[in-house]
């Protein structure tokens, strides 16, 4: 299944952020349906069980903070946060709330529908039944096998810089805070220890990456994370 075609929800109190985005998103095929408030949104998402929220967080009737943490409750559709809300908390607080991405206003519509491509695609793939294998550029990652590959040629990861790339590609083109990868990695003692990212992040970009100074697979989102680059999301 393509992306066109996918039913879109967009939460914003502003009327002239709904229509723009529905023009455009209906100009590309997505079915588009609005909401102005939290209330609506969690109704249309029980009932109309959409394929993507583009969600603003600064609504009328409750943080858009609260309505991520209520959907995800019952709901793993992805999210997407399209907010004026440029802090790095406040980026790390929907991210950590379950929010798959986080675009600030103003905002080019060429990135936002980019990422939104990734999240419906990482949908897709979660659905599957299959352990995917994960392409990125000549990079071939196999989760079932545990094998990362370079134009067929195998290159030798620790058990650390393993764990940490299988993480980022099982989420493509999603930001995995800090505190999610040591979380999960590390575990709870660790969720402070940024430095220990930084370091498996830089030798996984020596092995990986083309040029490691200027990376183009792995991009840090600064001050809140960092996402695996896939193939139509924009490097920024």
């Amino acid at each position: 299944m393509h992306s066109s075609g996918s039913k879109i929800l967009i939460v914003d109190d502003e009327p002239q952020i709904r229509r723009f985005l529905r023009a455009s998103l209906s100009a590309h095929e997505y079915e588009v349906i609005e909401a102005d408030n939290a209330a609506n949104a969690i109704k249309i998402i029980t009932v109309e069980k959409p394929d993507l929220v583009v969600l603003d967080l600064g609504l009328p009737d409750m943080d858009g903070l609260e309505v991520i943490e209520r959907v995800r409750e019952w709901s793993q559709v992805p999210i997407l946060v399209l907010s004026i809300r440029a802090d790095e908390s406040d980026k790390i607080a929907a991210l950590d709330r379950g929010a798959d991405d986080y675009i600030t206003k103003p905002f080019g519509m060429g990135e936002l529908m980019a990422r939104m491509r990734a999240a419906l695609r990482h949908r897709q793939q979660s659905e599957g039944e299959s352990a995917p294998v994960v392409a990125l550029g000549d990079i071939t990652v196999d989760l079932a096998k545990r094998q990362v590959t370079r134009r067929g040629q195998p290159i030798k990861l620790s058990k650390k810089e393993y764990e940490l790339l299988r993480v980022l590609v099982s989420h493509p083109g999603k930001v995995m805070t800090h505190q999610q990868l040591l979380r999960e990695i590390w575990g709870d003692a660790y969720v402070e220890e940024t430095q220990y990212l930084r370091v498996y992040v830089g030798q996984l970009r020596q092995k990986l990456e083309a040029d490691p100074g200027r990376p183009h697979l792995i991009i840090t989102e600064p001050g809140v994370g960092y996402r695996v680059q896939s193939e139509e999301t924009p490097a920024v």
